[in-house]
């Protein structure tokens, strides 16, 4: 990492100042490209803390078994530098996530750096006990649209699904019938995420949690 790099995270890290998830999709991802080899297991899982975590480490862990290692991703300078070295190692390495935006900026950014290849991104808000979804199109992203609306749709609850595409985009909505598991969306991309490549036809578990629900996130799918 160069002076220059090293200060500019520093700065990012320690005094906020990520970019606004406004921004397209596609400049999260890095680039356009749609991955040209076959998606291997993931490797590790990076959540922050809160509900929307917990849910999705249940999803993965129900896809793949409990051996799968969590990590706590944070906007620590410690954290990202050991991140970016690993990143760096030359060692292959697939990661799936759920992290509040402004990590995940960061943590994408280095990604990307590194010359990760993008499998799946989603922004995630919820609120009111809607949650609103918009997914980049890649190789992985339409059947996982299509899944997560049915898992959502299934157990009632309110979501407005976005597949962006290059030039177009596909919207699929439901209204809210239950109160109930408004974090099954990230318990339902938890699991699609683990076990992208495996062929599983069976459903996410249903989340365990009926706590309310809030926030804005990043899920991602990234190999290196």
């Amino acid at each position: 990492m160069t002076v220059d790099r090293r200060s500019v995270l520093k700065g990012m890290a320690l005094g906020s100042l990520v970019p606004s998830m406004g921004s397209p999709l596609l400049a999260l991802a890095g680039e356009a490209g749609v991955p040209t080899r076959s998606i291997t297991p993931p490797d590790r899982v990076l959540i922050g803390s809160g509900a929307a975590g917990a849910a999705f480490v249940q999803g993965a862990r129900a896809a793949i078994g409990a051996q799968l290692q969590v990590h706590r991703a944070g906007p620590d300078l410690g954290y990202l530098l050991d991140f970016e070295r690993q990143l760096q190692h030359g060692q292959p390495m697939h990661v799936i996530g759920l992290l509040d935006d402004a990590v995940a900026v960061l943590v994408l950014d280095l990604a990307r750096s590194a010359g990760a290849r993008t499998h799946w991104l989603g922004q995630h808000v919820v609120e009111a006990g809607l949650s609103c979804h918009r997914v980049l199109n890649t190789r992985v992203t339409e059947s996982g649209v299509r899944q997560l609306s049915r898992e959502l749709h299934a157990c009632g609850a309110g979501f407005v699904l976005t597949e962006e595409r290059a030039a177009s985009t596909r919207q699929l909505a439901s209204p809210a019938r239950s109160s109930e598991h408004s974090d099954q969306w990230a318990a339902s991309i938890g699991y699609l995420l683990a076990s992208s490549g495996t062929h599983r036809l069976t459903r996410a578990p249903i989340s365990a949690s009926s706590a309310p629900l809030t926030g804005s996130f990043v899920s991602f799918s990234v190999e290196a």
